[in-house]
């Protein structure tokens, strides 16, 4: 009967109330397409939870095949079974049947499928020879078998199938080629016959003899040549950082500036949405409430998902045409001197978006000591949600002078990368000490990259971040806007008699005198609200580094989220919570302290600032991910109270080196 694919609800099993369910774990070497074939079989139906007790996604898919459900387990990718490593502790642990996806019966899968890739037949056939020895029963998938064929290798899967005693199929993932014998197989594995030996060396001893049994090289086809030199290039120690510095930066130009789009979109949408929402509902509480917190809120999340999914999308390329394993081998020169290895750059360039998905990415780092140092340092990188604050500060700094002002940023994504290198090497000599794990790294072979495969990594992963990320910003802003409304406080006297005098003045002047006595009454709310008592109680504190109680404002509100920085800073120096004016941005440009004479916004202080930006622990959603990665709230502390102190200190020498020098 052919291999059928039914609707399913999603992120769920199919009915399987008649009980006619297998469970298949896929186990797999990195960069053999393992998750590439789960994702085929298994569409957008699956769901992403973890394994207990640890950070390590398990990715549950399911497909029907005639009356049969087959549920999929995509175990991390591991070279060795027998490896002291989390992902080979893992799969070691679910093949025995002693623990499973958080959710989960907890039991031996009814079968295990071992993906090999057809290029690199006798890397795979060691894991193999492991898997076998567990006595499970067994399906053999060779995939990429269109790549191999292309490159002459030809492999007999009916002589492998006879020598194993278990079905042998080849498929390619990235075309779908052979997927529907692979469906079937699922639903006959059978236990192999032979038990390969369990001494290192003779395991290898027997991989090879299968291979040659096997395999054969079609003659007068030679595609390795390219390869080789590709390859000589990518990893050059001079050409291959030249080529990672043009590929990074066509990375990060596109996440910039096409990412601009969508996020102008989502941005007017939302305001639409809390305009009208301002319109039908009556003032009050609630219509502030749903349009000032729960928008906003929501807003400031979503507005920042095109750059998330850009992000992903290409580096879901980038590492399924191969190039992304020459770019951590480049790396991993880089780094090593620091204490953090090669796959560290995955995880730092992807907190260049959001720190969020970078401290997630540090999953896949091996070694835990090297997996804890790069968690702790990510955020010091710059992410998109710091933007904001740089562009505004730039700008107070170099009105008119945008050379000064591009000089200024790139010097800020600097500073940043310096402080997570410097943070990263003592961390890994002190707290952190231990032996440096050599990077072990096979290079997978060149590939067009699938965008199936690309769309569903992005899908999956903005799913994660809206979740994970989402609620927690979303909590933060309402209690916010809570500080912030409260208590009701009655005008000043001077607003009541602005909207005296317009009463009696012509209309042009009137619409002044209101406008004017608006921004009073906003900044007097603001002033005597809980945060603005707050503000006030805590300035002592950060009067060295040159804010006063405005300032100290909006560094507060932004611990909450580095972004709510510009428009609290809006609403408290002008009234006024459109902080995209060019109005706006000058008036806070031009905004006093209490004293009515001193700028709020010196030379000085916004040197002070931009610093402070740079290296604070300014998201309280990044601890509570830090956290739950990190395995402990004690890590997150650890990194809220060092990235504090060094922001602040860092801040304290610029403000004070800059009075100093006679910098007003």
């Amino acid at each position: 009967m052919p291999a059928t694919s039914t609707p399913a609800a999603r992120g769920a099993a199919p009915n399987s109330s008649k009980g006619l369910v297998t469970r298949v774990a896929l186990l797999g070497n990195p960069n053999t397409g393992k998750t590439t074939v789960f994702n085929r079989l298994s569409g957008l139906r699956h769901k992403t939870s973890n394994f207990p007790g640890t950070t390590q996604e398990a990715r549950l898919g399911f497909f029907e095949c005639g009356a049969r459900t087959i549920e999929l387990i995509d175990l991390p990718g591991v070279y060795s079974l027998e490896l002291e490593q989390t992902e080979a502790e893992i799969c070691r642990s679910v093949l025995a049947g002693e623990i499973a996806p958080r959710g989960e019966p907890i039991a031996a899968p009814d079968a295990v499928c071992v993906v090999l890739d057809s290029t690199n037949l006798s890397r795979g056939l060691v894991l193999l020879g492991e898997a076998l020895r567990r006595r499970l029963p067994t399906i053999v998938a060779l995939n990429m078998s269109d790549l191999a064929r292309r490159a002459g290798v030809l492999i007999d899967d009916v002589l492998l199938a006879e020598m194993l005693g278990c079905p042998v199929t080849h498929c390619s993932a990235r075309s779908g080629e052979g997927l529907d014998a692979l469906r079937i197989a699922m639903g006959s594995a059978s236990i192999a016959i032979i038990t390969p030996p369990g001494e290192e060396d003779a395991l290898f001893r027997w991989a090879e003899s299968v291979e040659s049994a096997v395999v054969r090289a079609v003659e007068g086809v030679n595609t390795d040549r390219l390869t080789d030199r590709m390859d000589r290039a990518f990893t050059h120690p001079i050409l291959g950082v030249l080529a990672f510095a043009v590929i990074m930066t066509a990375l990060f130009w596109s996440i910039f500036s096409l990412a601009a789009y969508p996020m102008g979109w989502i941005g007017s949408v939302f305001e639409l949405l809390g305009g009208g929402i301002s319109r039908v509902l009556p003032a009050g509480i609630l219509r502030d409430l749903l349009a000032d917190g729960v928008v906003a809120g929501v807003a400031g999340v979503v507005v920042f998902l095109p750059q998330i999914c850009l992000l992903f999308f290409l580096i879901s390329l980038l590492e399924d045409t191969g190039y992304l394993a020459r770019a951590a081998f480049v790396m991993d020169r880089a780094l090593r001197p620091f204490g953090l290895p090669g796959h560290s750059f995955v995880p730092l360039l992807s907190s260049h978006a959001c720190a969020l998905p970078g401290i997630m990415a540090a999953r896949a780092i091996p070694d835990r000591r090297e997996r804890l140092a790069t968690i702790l340092v990510a955020p010091f990188v710059t992410c998109s949600a710091r933007l904001p604050v740089y562009i505004l500060v730039t700008g107070l700094l170099f009105p008119n002078e945008p050379i000064k002002a591009a000089m200024a940023f790139v010097g800020a994504y600097a500073l940043g990368i310096a402080a997570a290198m410097a943070s990263a090497l003592l961390a890994r000599r002190t707290i952190l000490r231990g032996p440096a794990r050599p990077m072990a790294l096979e290079l997978p072979t060149y590939k067009w990259p699938s965008l199936r495969t690309a769309f569903l990594t992005t899908y999956d992963r903005a799913l994660m971040f809206l979740r994970k990320a989402g609620t927690n910003i979303l909590a933060i802003c309402i209690a916010l806007w809570w500080l912030s409304a409260f208590p009701r406080v009655d005008p000043p006297i001077e607003a009541t008699r602005m909207r005296e005098q317009a009463l009696h003045a012509e209309p042009a002047h009137a619409a002044e005198l209101a406008a004017a006595a608006d921004r009073l009454e906003a900044s007097h709310a603001s002033a005597q609200s809980f945060m603005g008592r707050i503000g006030r109680t805590v300035q002592p504190v950060f009067e060295p580094l040159g804010y006063d109680w405005q300032l100290t404002v909006g560094v507060m509100a932004s611990f909450a989220a580095r972004e709510v920085f510009v428009s609290t800073m809006a609403v408290v120096v002008t009234g006024e919570e459109d902080a995209e004016s060019e109005g706006v941005i000058q008036r806070v440009a031009a905004a006093k302290r209490s004293d009515g004479v001193t700028p709020v916004f010196t030379q000085a202080t916004c040197w002070s600032l931009l610093v402070y930006y740079v290296l604070a622990m300014q998201c309280l959603p990044t601890l509570a991910v830090t956290a739950r990665e990190a395995g402990g709230i004690r890590w997150a502390l650890l990194q809220l109270a060092w990235m504090s102190a060094v922001a602040y200190l860092a801040a304290l020498l610029v403000y004070q080196g800059a009075r100093a020098a006679g910098v007003a």
